[in-house]
């Protein structure tokens, strides 16, 4: 059995990845190894699933009056 919803879980797991911090290594390229300053704060797009809803369309389903 596959995944039931695919183009849902596609966007899911691309918003997912449009969360995560930057890594440790610009950091320290950016402001140098002495700088303490939190990964999240050098990232452009951050989302939280409890702060912004992503607003994802359910997929369209046939009519079943229509046969």
């Amino acid at each position: 059995m596959g995944i039931k919803n695919p183009e849902k879980k596609a966007k899911l797991v691309k918003k997912g990845r449009q969360t995560k911090w930057t890594p440790v290594w610009v950091i320290l390229k950016k402001f140098g190894p002495g700088k303490k300053i939190h990964p999240a704060s050098v990232t452009k797009v951050r989302r939280s699933w409890r702060r912004t809803k992503l607003h994802i369309k359910p997929r369209k389903q046939r009519k079943s009056h229509l046969g």
